[in-house]
């Protein structure tokens, strides 16, 4: 499988943003999905992973509430949608895949080494 991300853009804080991710060649069914950014400097971190079987999802504190991971099976294509941005939300945003998870271990704490397939990153900068 490969994925592109697409949908990243400057704004100022408080406003929306959905970042998609595009999944091409074999598709994979029940497998863990997740997007995941780093800031410059930083470390890359888990923002949301969802369970591509059932759909289930969960999210890094620091954006619960504001942000939402879904999936348009039709499509092959995973979203965040990001509402009340800050400007510490301002990284690279990436997708990846990983192939041999499962659902009970497909949350926000799963590491990014657990991601065998990744896309090119999408920045989102969010100005105060």
């Amino acid at each position: 499988v490969q994925l592109l991300a697409s949908g990243g853009g400057s704004l100022q804080a408080g406003g929306p943003l959905r970042l998609s991710c595009a999944a091409s060649g074999y598709i994979y069914s029940n497998i863990c999905m997740g997007w995941f950014r780093q800031a410059p400097g930083g470390e890359r971190e888990a923002v949301a992973d969802l369970y591509t079987g059932d759909g289930s999802t969960d999210y890094a504190d620091s954006v619960k509430g504001r942000f939402t991971i879904s999936q348009d099976n039709a499509k092959n294509t995973l979203y965040l949608q990001m509402n009340s941005l800050k400007p510490e939300d301002t990284a690279m945003y990436y997708c990846a895949a990983a192939l041999y998870v499962g659902r009970s271990v497909c949350r926000a704490t799963l590491p990014p080494v657990r991601f065998s397939r990744w896309g090119q990153g999408t920045q989102v900068t969010v100005s105060s």
